[in-house]
Parts: structure tokens; sequence; C-alpha cells
């Protein structure tokens, strides 16, 4: 007969509890990293909506690849505002990353265009509350306002402070980001907004931030299993608890 630690079970039922707690609050958190298509995202469930991981994508594939600026502008619909713009190359900065807002939707473009992450229905995050200088701790109840929702109920960032560096995504920069809003009283004008102090504002198309792509919903990729693997786990974990108290019962019945 086999004879168990009676301590030794208890311990290991304590730790499984805690591993199945932790995993517990992980997946009921707003923001949920994970990997589709091979590449790393983040999805809201607040906004329902899913990020790049990276959050300066198309500086980092610009810095891997020399000519994804010419792939950017041959994928550009040239149909973005004011009719008869061309994207061309001096729509980009090699250096930083950051584009015009004509730029910011032809790269958009190119995401959809090679289905990164297994999704073609990537866009600029909207602006629903079009008031500068609005109050901020109004903002983020409207569906469609990610990018304040993304600062303020997510990333629990504070006015005239930069967006809080966390893991859950890279390379956050503490400036302007392009959203997909059009600035209706100015037609060459779209809405922006400030990472570095957490404000919409409307500025020229043709000046230079930073683009953050999204998807609607979460992406579930042919080669992404579960979108969230956290269940999974937790799933795992709670198979560990049941054979534990299994060989509990039987220690107790010998």
């Amino acid at each position: 007969m086999i004879k168990l630690n009676q301590a030794a079970i208890k311990s290991s039922l304590a730790a499984a509890t805690l591993a199945l707690s932790a995993f517990s609050l992980n997946a009921q958190a707003a923001l949920t990293s994970y990997t589709s298509g091979g590449q790393d995202v983040v999805y809201s469930s607040v906004s329902d909506v899913t990020w790049t991981k990276d959050a300066n994508l198309l500086g980092s594939m610009i810095a891997a690849d020399s000519g994804v600026i010419s792939k950017i502008v041959a994928a550009s619909t040239n149909n973005y505002g004011i009719s008869g713009y061309t994207v061309s190359a001096s729509d980009f900065s090699a250096i930083l990353g950051q584009t015009t807002w004509y730029g910011a939707n032809a790269f958009i473009s190119y995401l959809n265009s090679i289905n990164y992450a297994g999704s073609n229905q990537w866009r600029l995050p909207g602006v629903v509350n079009t008031s500068i200088g609005t109050n901020t701790a109004t903002n983020g109840t409207t569906a469609g306002d990610e990018l304040v929702e993304l600062f303020y109920s997510e990333l629990s960032g504070t006015a005239n402070s930069a967006i809080p560096n966390t893991t859950t995504f890279d390379n956050e920069q503490a400036w302007a980001y392009w959203s997909g809003t059009e600035y209706a009283p100015i037609p060459n004008y779209a809405w922006n907004f400030y990472n570095n102090i957490g404000l919409p504002d409307g500025r020229k198309k043709n000046s230079w931030y930073y683009a953050w792509a999204v998807t609607s919903g979460q992406i579930v990729s042919s080669s992404t299993p579960s979108a969230v693997p956290i269940p999974a786990a937790a799933w795992l974990f709670g198979s560990g608890l049941a054979g534990l108290a299994g060989l509990r019962r039987r220690k107790q019945q010998a």
C-alpha cells in the first residue's frame, strides 16, 4: 500500500489553489496579452479591441526591413481624406517611425494586405469625444474612444503625465498618436491623442505622429487554437487539484 504524506498533500493543494486564483485574476484582467498568427497582440475586454503589442510597430518594421516603406506605399489606396493625395516615402520617418496621417492610414492598409496577426481588419483607433481640451475624467465612456480609454481606464494614466510604461506593451511613445477620426471643422486636420499629457487634439494631417493599430474584437487566427490561453492553463490547474483531492481521499480510505 502506498502511504502519502498528508502535510505534503495539503501543501500541494494550497499551492495549486493559489496558482489557480492567480490565473483566474489574469483571465478577468482588462488587457490580455497573447500570440496570434505568430505576432504578439493585446486584447482589451473593456474596449473590445485588439492592439498590436508593439506600440511603435511601424518603427520596428522600418528598422527590420529598409524596404518596408516602399511596400507600404505600394499597398496604399490613396483614398484617405482629401481626394487626390498620393502617399509617398516622404510621409514616413525612417528614424523614429513617425508618419503623417496619410502615411498612418497607408500603414494600416499594409497590415491588412499581409493579414498581420491573422487579421485584415486593422484600423487606426477612434476618437469619439471630439472636444479639444475636454475633461479627461469623462473620456472613455463611449464605445469607439479607444486611445482615451486605453490611457485612462486600462493603463491608469493621469492627466498631464506620460502614458504608463508597463510590460503589457512594447515601445510606448510619450508623444502623439494618430486616430482614424477626421477633424470635421477643418478638412485637412485629423484627431490625435497626446500620450505625453493624456489629451485629444486636432492637428494637420501632414504633422508627424505615431501610428498604433487596432482591430475590433478579438483575433482568433487559424494558427491560434485559443485567442486567450489563460482559461486552458487554469483548466490544467483544476485537473491537478482534482487529482490531488483524489489522492487525499484514497489516503483517508486506506
